[in-house]
């Protein structure tokens, strides 16, 4: 919007007409016309906000990605959020944060993945046996 608002100024174009033709306000057209003409096209940028500066690098960040992705707890399957806080030093709602940030769910696996019992085949065949023909008939009459 910013960027369209200066291009509709230099036409000589008032606030107001400006705010009509690009659907914006003629308070803002007025504000971003006067930060570009005192600033040049930095005046277009965000300027600082209030606010304490960060506590969580970029470094920290990419690490809890990393453990998150390629390593997984002693004695569990999956991250949870207490766990990789402790494991990093940080705060559980930061790992929740990082987490949300990046769309890592660690706790919903990305792929089926296959009992290790030796057994497995055997019982699905039964599960699914159950589902197809619940009442028995279809194994009866293969007998």
């Amino acid at each position: 919007m910013r960027c369209r608002i200066i291009p509709a100024c230099a036409t000589g174009a008032s606030s107001k007409d400006v705010a009509a033709q690009l659907g914006s306000t003629p308070h803002a057209v007025g504000r971003w016309r006067k930060r570009f003409v005192e600033h040049r096209i930095a005046g277009l940028g965000d300027m600082p906000r209030s606010g304490g500066p960060r506590t969580v690098t970029d470094e920290q960040v990419a690490a809890v990605v990393k453990r998150t992705l390629e390593t997984l707890p002693k004695n569990a399957t999956h991250w949870s959020t207490p766990a990789m806080a402790q494991e990093m030093g940080l705060s559980q709602s930061t790992v929740s944060r990082i987490w949300r940030a990046f769309g890592l769910q660690p706790h919903r696996p990305e792929t089926f993945e296959l009992s290790a019992d030796p057994y497995f085949v055997d019982k699905l065949h039964d599960v699914v046996g159950l589902y197809l023909d619940p009442d028995g008939r279809l194994s009866a009459a293969r007998q």
